[in-house]
């Protein structure tokens, strides 16, 4: 039987000057003693006293016909390289004494976990821990949250959120006191626009999180319509901008003066801005269209039909704003003429929608990944 003590992550070699493996009794007392002697504190120390001790009261029980007391040493950078180091001076404890059982003797979780490697070498009857004026549970527990952060922190996505996050909020508030200091006038507006940039940050980030949100996978999958999307919003609101500046132009030519009302005033300004309006929502639907065609998605069909009732939709909106400011009635020539169109633009929609159907039936099978 062999009796381990367990040195994870090489106290023994960076305090001592100790380099395992360390085989026997009175070679084990002696690395036990020089690191006591370097650090007293250090519980690696009385894990080896420990393994000497149980080494004599199992020779002296006499229940095994052969025992030995053995130390080895891992790494300081505890992980892969330390657990190696450890396989292999298990070996040379081995090839030196080749038990048939060992008992592993440790000072908590950490060393413990090479208890794998051991098993795979030699079979462990059971295993002892150390535990030195503190409670059991004290350093099981460190170990466990260290090696939790550890792991969290090596993780790209958990490094953002607990280091990079804060790490902006510190910079920014850093930069906005020494701004403060630079310029005590304007302390009120810097603290305004920090405290609001970094309310923006979190909020972009927990939203981008919550929805599944991705801004680069959004921009390579979905260039073309974002683009759309951003021309539409531009031309929509450069319209809502000129109709407003224009407001009483589009009041002479419509009811001949200004608006008495707020009522009437929205009405106009609705009317003026419907061609814009239909203009930026068809630049979105043209960005679908094209990114639908070049993805073989057969629902091009329908964001076509929905281009072809913008007309209709814009003299919908037309009619119902001149009708509600009592300029058209139901029976004017134009309202009648107007709604054949809109009717004639729809039944286009619908008809070039269900022709379209037809045709792109086999992009499913392209969208599913088989041939079409």
């Amino acid at each position: 039987m062999l009796v381990l003590a367990i040195d994870r992550d090489d106290d023994f070699g960076r305090k001592a000057g100790v380099r395992g493996p360390v085989i026997g009794r009175d070679a084990c007392l002696d690395a036990a003693v020089k690191l006591s002697l370097a650090d007293p504190e250090d519980s690696d120390a009385n894990v080896l006293y420990a393994a000497v001790k149980l080494y004599d009261e199992l020779k002296e029980s006499k229940e095994f016909d052969e025992i030995e007391v053995a130390l080895i040493t891992g790494h300081q950078k505890v992980g892969l390289k330390s657990d190696m180091e450890l396989a292999r001076q298990l070996d040379e404890v081995l090839k030196v004494f080749p038990a048939d059982g060992v008992i592993p003797v440790t000072d908590g979780a950490e060393d413990e976990q090479i208890f794998p490697i051991i098993a795979s070498k030699v079979p462990i009857l059971t295993s002892k821990r150390i535990v030195v004026k503190q409670s059991e549970s004290i350093e099981t527990t460190w170990y466990i949250i260290v090696k939790y952060l550890k792991e969290q922190l090596s993780d790209p996505e958990a490094a953002k959120l607990f280091l990079g996050i804060p790490g902006v909020i510190l910079l920014l508030y850093g930069i906005s006191i020494l701004l403060g200091v630079w310029y005590p006038q304007s302390v009120k507006i810097i603290s305004t626009a920090v405290t609001g940039t970094v309310l923006l940050i979190i909020g972009a980030y927990f939203f981008t999180k919550g929805f599944k949100f991705s801004v680069r996978g959004t921009l390579t999958k979905n260039f073309i319509l974002i683009v759309s999307i951003v021309s539409g919003i531009f031309i929509i609101a450069g319209g809502a901008i000129n109709a407003y500046l224009r407001l009483e132009d589009y009041s002479r030519e419509l009811i001949g003066g200004w608006p008495g009302t707020p009522l009437l005033a929205t009405l106009i300004y609705i009317n003026a801005l419907v061609l814009t309006l239909i203009l930026g929502i068809s630049v979105m639907i043209i960005g679908k269209i094209i990114q639908a065609y070049l993805k073989k998605d057969p629902h091009l069909w329908y964001y076509v039909a929905g281009l072809l009732t913008m007309p209709a939709l814009g003299i919908t909106i037309d009619l119902t704003t001149r009708y509600a400011m009592s300029i058209l009635i139901i029976s004017d020539i134009e309202v009648f003429t107007k709604l054949i169109m809109a009717i004639l633009d729809i039944g286009l929609a619908v008809a070039v929608g269900m022709f379209l159907r037809k045709k792109v039936r086999g992009w499913e099978k392209i969208e599913a990944g088989t041939s079409a």
